[in-house]
């Protein structure tokens, strides 16, 4: 964990490590404080925590409503539990609106997933072991639907690059799982492997994704790498909400749907198999994917004009 800086580092230090200690991973919940002891730090802020900083770090940003709200909520959080030392505002837990709705995900054609791949190799002109990581990250995104939670936790030891059988722990429902990969990303992630070997040599850190200081990446970091190959891309505008990394998923999931749909398998009973590699908890997560996209719904349509032609050929 990075360390804090601003006036509430000790108490932010203390909250994460109480919450780790009660059997809470506190992975994202932990990059949010991270951002807000640093926009705190920058404000140069002393004192009290204060309802007008809380607010001002929740709606910092070119970020989304839902984003905001999840800001929001995280620091409220460590209000309450800052309230048993020192005096703290109380925070009305509804003042940002979260969204209901799940944000509409994205399906990348084809097209645009070799636009972000091609915008990755070019993410460092000084450091070509910067794009070479940020292409093997999105590449494996795409490749198997891993959560970018998944990506980032991968250790040396749990990417297997002779069978393609990478391991899977400590994932979102503090679930293991082997997760096999085409040979195609296989021969990404030995290239990938190879090239890193030879600029860092002997490293400490045992992630298998290494950032430009030898290591593991963050969250947030991905996700300003991957807003700006949204940009290079011409996939996303420069404010507002656009294709994220977590689509990738969206769009390994629709496609594999779609695969089996054209194969003509019954997709209820294959959904198992999905949630399986994916590391859903419940069938009903997996059957979120089967939700009305383009692709689907067209093939839906091509099957029930066959079966509505054959029934007319048969019909006497």
């Amino acid at each position: 964990m990075r360390p804090f800086l601003s006036c509430f580092a000790s108490r932010l230090r203390d909250y994460v490590l109480l919450r780790r200690g009660l059997g809470f991973q506190f992975n994202v919940q932990a990059e949010m404080l991270i951002q807000f002891d640093r926009f705190a730090h920058q404000r140069r802020h002393e004192g009290a925590i204060t309802a007008d900083l809380i607010v001002a770090f929740a709606t910092s940003g070119s970020v989304a409503e839902l984003q905001q709200s999840r800001r929001y909520q995280v620091v409220c959080n460590f209000v309450d539990y800052l309230a048993n030392f020192e005096s703290a505002p109380v925070m009305d837990p509804g003042f940002l609106h979260r969204p209901r709705q799940r944000p509409v995900p994205h399906i990348y054609t084809d097209e645009e997933l070799g636009l972000l791949l091609d915008a990755a190799k070019k993410a460092s002109r000084r450091h070509p072991v910067r794009g070479a990581t940020v292409h093997a990250m999105v590449g494996l995104g795409a490749a198997t639907g891993m959560r970018v939670s998944e990506v980032l936790r991968l250790d040396r030891n749990d990417v297997d690059l002779r069978t393609g059988v990478l391991s899977v722990v400590r994932t979102k429902f503090n679930k293991d799982r082997l997760v096999p990969v085409h040979a195609t990303t296989l021969e990404v992630l030995r290239r990938y492997a190879e090239l890193r070997d030879a600029h860092f040599g002997e490293v400490t850190s045992p992630a298998f994704f290494l950032n430009l200081r030898a290591r593991r990446y963050s969250r947030h970091t991905v996700q300003i790498d991957f807003w700006r190959l949204g940009r290079s891309a011409g996939l996303r505008k420069g404010s507002g909400p656009g294709p994220r990394y977590h689509d990738l998923r969206h769009t390994f999931a629709v496609r594999r749907l779609a695969g089996w749909y054209r194969e003509g398998l019954d997709l209820q009973a294959m959904l198992p198999v999905l949630a399986t590699y994916m590391g859903h908890a419940h069938y009903t997560d997996t059957a979120y994917y089967l939700g009305a996209t383009a692709e689907l719904l067209g093939l839906a349509v091509e099957r029930f004009a066959s079966f509505v032609g054959a029934a007319k050929e048969e019909t006497p």
